[in-house]
């Protein structure tokens, strides 16, 4: 006998058209970028009126927010997976390497230029808040007490960004200027600004990330 849970053949239907809706959101994005993100475009493509995809999404931030919650949900999902195995910093920055370099459209669609008009709704912001506790804790593990600074300092009474995890000053410092830091080479990368230059990307990447876990690099 089915679960209690089981879908009905209509909530089936609704979940494939929502599913076959994105993945058509996610080329245009690849196209022309997020902002120019349009349901009638994409009703087009599917061979329907513009008001039948209004039934699966009330508007164009209704279809972001859902994009943006996967793209959240999927590198909380492949950072917490790591961590609970006990990986360090270094590693943790791979994984999120890896997830970019997977699909960068995806990646800048949560950390490049927001999208004219449009504000993620709190619970976004819980999900990209997981993705930092993980990262505190291995930093916690990693170092747990760095030296004192100014910006550490003022961390103290401006640590919203980090919700509740109780990390020191000290270590907020250490992951913040970590996720800041890969988060740049990252995107100079994914936007092609390298290329020419003559350097391996990979090796600065690892350049960046020894320099920040205090290795030789």
């Amino acid at each position: 006998m089915a679960g209690s849970d089981a879908k009905t053949p209509r909530e089936r239907y609704r979940a494939q058209v929502r599913a076959e809706i994105k993945q058509h959101a996610w080329e245009q994005i690849a196209t022309a970028g997020a902002s120019a993100l349009s349901l009638n475009a994409i009703a087009k493509r599917m061979g329907v009126s513009g008001p039948a995809l209004y039934r699966y999404f009330a508007g164009r931030d209704e279809l972001i927010t859902e994009l943006v919650r996967d793209a959240y949900r999927s590198l909380a999902d492949a950072v917490h997976a790591a961590a609970v195995t006990g990986a360090d910093p270094a590693a943790l920055a791979h994984v999120l390497r890896d997830w970019a370099l997977a699909d960068p459209h995806r990646y800048f669609l949560v950390y490049g230029t927001p999208v004219p008009g449009y504000h993620a709704p709190d619970e976004i912001t819980g999900i990209s808040q997981e993705i930092m506790a993980d990262l505190l804790t291995a930093w916690t593990a990693f170092e747990p007490d760095p030296p004192a600074s100014p910006f550490a300092a003022h961390l103290t009474d401006h640590r919203d960004w980090a919700g509740d995890h109780p990390a020191p000053p000290g270590v907020l410092r250490r992951a913040l200027a970590f996720w800041t830091r890969l988060h740049g080479v990252l995107s100079l990368e994914l936007a092609g600004h390298f290329t020419g230059m003559g350097f391996d990307p990979d090796r600065l990447f690892r350049a960046e990330l020894d320099d920040l876990v205090g290795r030789e690099g």
